[in-house]
């Protein structure tokens, strides 16, 4: 599944790295960042989780 960011509706609250740190990080000016596009087997529920927690709802997943 692909991820997307609506990075104007982010606010780099960093709950989604907190939850999949393999996939999201803040970088150095706290703006996020994804590490990788597509989820993996091993990271799928995490994704999910981190898109259910989003508080501005900015993550979605597509081919879901």
């Amino acid at each position: 599944m692909r991820i997307k960011v609506d990075f104007d509706l982010c606010e780099s609250n960093a709950l989604c790295e907190a939850m999949a740190p393999d996939v999201f990080e803040l970088d150095d000016d706290d703006y996020l960042q994804l590490k990788q596009e597509e989820t993996t087997p091993e990271d799928v529920a995490d994704v999910e989780r981190a898109v259910a927690a989003c508080p501005r709802a900015a993550i979605t997943l597509e081919g879901a």
